[in-house]
Order: structure tokens, then sequence, then C-alpha cells
């Protein structure tokens, strides 16, 4: 993976993206191969945001990135320690794992109709940096609506959704040409 495309955001701009996030607003932003869009995970009206926007409904579930394995420890520490072994030797990476949520400790509006969350600890430093600063994981969705390919560029994210974002995030892809994998880590089995 070559992260070396990707710029590190200066203070002012970490400052810019966690007061969006806090106050309830979407960020777009690069990772490891498309752009996402985010927000606090637990503001319905920030992640309804997004859903409007992706025109995507609320039963497919969104999946949350975190900076460190310690942001969502929360949902680690209730499973099995094969469980959690089996995480963390994909983090942090392109590696999205579908986690059992056994304390119901995420919403529904990032569950959708599953009784597991998507979870994914990014390497990318540019997400480091936005959940870092934000102080916590935040939902992570591929910047496109529905049908449409996910955005490669600032332009393209501009094009599909103008004014309806409220931070766009400076920084580059990382090296990967696909989205991140997904992992069932009951079943073992590959989602994508």
């Amino acid at each position: 993976m070559r992260y070396e495309l990707a710029m590190s955001l200066n203070s002012w701009q970490r400052r810019m993206a966690s007061h969006t996030v806090h106050h309830g607003g979407v960020i777009a932003y690069p990772t490891e191969a498309v752009w996402g869009l985010g927000c606090d995970p637990w503001n319905p009206s920030a992640v309804e945001q997004i859903l409007e926007l992706k025109q995507r409904p609320e039963h497919k579930g969104l999946i949350l990135v975190a900076a460190t394995i310690d942001q969502v420890r929360f949902l680690l520490d209730p499973l099995p320690e094969s469980l959690q072994a089996q995480a963390k030797a994909h983090w942090p990476g392109p590696v999205t794992c579908l986690i059992p949520d056994v304390y119901g400790q995420v919403p529904r509006w990032v569950r959708g109709q599953h009784d597991t969350v998507a979870v994914r600890v990014s390497a990318h430093p540019v997400v480091q940096s936005l959940c870092l600063a934000s102080g916590m994981p935040l939902v992570s969705t591929s910047c496109n609506p529905a049908g449409r390919q996910p955005a490669r560029s600032a332009l393209q994210v501009r094009r599909y959704f103008g004014g309806g974002i409220d931070w766009l995030v400076p920084g580059a892809l990382g090296g990967a040409q696909q989205p991140s994998k997904i992992l069932d880590l009951a079943t073992g089995r590959r989602l994508r």
C-alpha cells in the first residue's frame, strides 16, 4: 500500500473537520481506494444526511472507521479472544470486519437491519487524523449516489454532491484499487 501520496492534515484542517463532525455535519475525505463520506455515528440527523445524499436505505447499514483498535475496543471486548485476534490481525489496513454488536452499543441507523457492525481500523493517515481529532470512530461510506461509481477525486465529490457536503477534507487516496475487503468474523466468510 502506498501512502506517500496522502498528505497530512495541518492543525487547522483537523480542527475544522472535528468541528464539523461534532456539530452534526458531513465530511468528505480520501481513504485507501475511494473518497468517503463521514459523520458522527451517534448523531441521527448527520447519518440521515449521508443516507439522503447517497440515496441509500437505512436497513443496509454503514461502516465505522477508526484510527486505532482502542477506538473500537468497546465492540471487541465482549467477543471471544479468537475473534478479537482475527480482527486485530487485519488492522490497521483496508479490511472491514463484521463484528457482532453484543450489547447493542451502535445505533440502528448505523447497523441497519444487522446484528453486526462493519468496522475498519484504517492505516490511511488522513482517516487516522480525522478519527483522532474527532475522538471517535466515524461513519465511513463511499462517496457516491447509489448506483454510481465511488468518487476518486475531490472534483468528482463536488460534482456528485456540490453543497451537500459540509467540509471537504484535502488529501490523496491511498494506493488501493478496490474498496476494502469485508470479512464476517463469526463465519470467516469474505463478503467483498
